[in-house]
């Protein structure tokens, strides 16, 4: 059988940065922060961190009715917005049914690290003031993490695959290469996939405040996410969603699509060391990343970008510089690295989906967007980071990096479309 292509026909995002894909792009480039004081809930009093990435201007009824949202979290709203412009920008139709394209074939995989946060915390305030017969019937299919690919394919038809994955920070990057997959092995000709999140609540901002994950920069917000800096303190909260078109390319050529970019490798490994740190060589994540290159047959000099997981956490940038030196030997030095995540905060299960798309855009564009706030150099994160300031540079392949709570890594590699 012919091998079947998989490439990049659409994207769609929504950010703190921007709620399409040209603006975020724009912001990333620019090193624009969208970090800022939380004004989804009053974070004065007993919260270590205050400030968090919050998607503004954000309308839902662009996209739905009131009544409608209503019945779904914000992080399906979301996922919901992301998904209406990367199928726009892949000039497919709203309703694949009854179109020229086949419904049957066009799956979902769009994944959430955490799903409705608010609508739980909401639905437990009323049981605990209001009995348990208060509690809405809509609890449960507005928690669940799957209901965004769930709500996605009810939206257009998308009858293929549909499904979520939960690996925390690493879902949406999971989500891409399992969608990736699922063409590869001719189960979809079209994935719908990505991540999304919304978890900038009071519960959300508790949990990871006492586990002193988050920076508490909080009178200097724009400074706050300070990727592979020494002083860096923390990761800062973000919400919104990034949805990609994944398509085979036969069937991509055939309906006249342009063409981003072309997916050719995917890794994904565990640690199996601990629940919340990365391994301290970073084995694991090393292993993701030679498993990627082994499957797209490249070879560690291939690799021209890395957009990093760069949390701007203490132990995740110091290991993931040990996992990028130890997948790519020398050449750890000579490639070009960055993480978006100075600028856009840490989308928590929509990252990877934020970030692989700015490596398909370093691709079209050879823009490397910058490491923002990076100051002070720290001895055990000494490689190219594109401090500060967005770099040209031609770029033919690109990986991005997704590390998650339990151990879960993943690795993607896009490269230019020849």
């Amino acid at each position: 059988m012919t091998e079947r292509r998989v490439v990049v026909t659409g994207a769609g995002i929504i950010s703190c940065v921007g709620n399409n894909v040209d603006d975020f792009w724009e912001s990333i480039v620019e090193g624009r922060c969208g970090l800022g004081p939380v004004t989804r809930f009053d974070a004065s009093e007993g919260f270590r961190t205050k400030i968090g990435g919050e998607v503004k201007n954000f309308d839902i009824q662009k996209y739905m009715p009131a009544k409608e949202a209503k019945r779904l979290d914000q992080f399906c709203h979301f996922a919901v917005a992301a998904s209406d412009e990367a199928m726009a920008n892949a000039g497919l139709p709203n309703d694949l049914r009854g179109s020229s394209i086949d419904h049957t074939r066009v799956g979902v995989l769009v994944s959430s690290g955490i799903g409705g946060l608010k609508t739980l915390e909401d639905q437990h305030s009323i049981i605990i003031n209001r009995g348990a017969s208060r509690v809405s019937p809509l609890l449960i299919p507005m928690m669940i993490g799957d209901m965004a690919s769930g709500s996605i394919s009810m939206r257009y038809g998308a009858m293929g695959p549909n499904m979520g994955i939960v690996t925390a920070c690493a879902s949406a990057c999971h989500s891409l290469g399992e969608a990736y997959w699922m063409i590869k092995r001719d189960d979809a000709d079209i994935m719908i996939t990505g991540g999304a999140e919304s978890t900038i609540t009071p519960l959300g901002f508790a949990g990871f405040c006492s586990m002193k994950a988050m920076s508490q920069r909080n009178d200097d917000p724009k400074k706050a996410s300070r990727p592979f800096d020494r002083d860096r303190d923390g990761f800062v909260m973000a919400e919104g969603a990034g949805t990609l078109i994944f398509e085979e390319l036969e069937h991509a050529k055939k309906r006249g699509a342009n063409i981003l970019a072309e997916v050719v490798g995917y890794g994904t490994t565990a640690d199996a060391y601990h629940i919340t740190s990365p391994s301290p060589n970073g084995e694991g994540a090393s292993l993701a990343i030679t498993s990627a290159m082994r499957h797209a047959g490249l070879a560690p000099e291939d690799i021209d970008y890395i957009n990093a997981h760069g949390t701007s956490t203490s132990l995740n940038d110091k290991f993931e510089t040990k996992a990028f030196k130890s997948a790519l030997g020398d050449h750890a030095a000579k490639v070009s690295i960055s993480s978006t995540k100075g600028a856009t905060g840490h989308g928590l299960g929509c990252a990877g989906a934020l970030e692989t798309f700015a490596c398909i855009k370093a691709i079209c564009t050879g823009v490397i967007p910058p490491t923002i706030n990076y100051e002070t150099p720290d001895p055990d994160c000494d490689l190219e980071y594109t401090p500060n300031e967005a770099r040209e540079k031609p770029i033919k392949t690109a990986l991005n990096m997704n590390l998650g709570f339990g151990g879960h890594n993943a690795a993607l590699i896009v490269k230019r479309y020849e």
